[in-house]
């Protein structure tokens, strides 16, 4: 993520059933559930509550193609960054 504080890099582990989404995702140091994960297609969103580097909800909406995925994060009261991210 191209954040306002510099480029943040965490592990995102994620598995559809139909439409639902679930997962996780961490920083190295904070591991959180992610919530109202949705999967159409190509296409998904999820949250996060993350309390590091401060409390807030992060949104996502990305795009998958192949092993590379695509989109945004809302952060909170900081507005959106773009994201990136490839399989590992």
């Amino acid at each position: 993520m191209d954040t306002p504080l510099g480029e943040r890099k965490v592990m995102l582990a994620l598995a559809a059933n139909g439409s639902d989404l679930t997962g996780t995702i961490s920083n190295g140091s904070e591991t959180t559930a992610i919530q109202d994960g949705r999967a159409d297609g190509d296409s998904a969103s999820w949250r996060a509550n993350i309390t590091s580097p401060m409390p807030m909800t992060l949104e996502f909406t990305v795009s998958v193609t192949g092993d590379n995925m695509s989109g945004s994060v809302k952060l909170g009261m900081f507005g959106n960054a773009p994201l990136r991210g490839t399989r590992t």
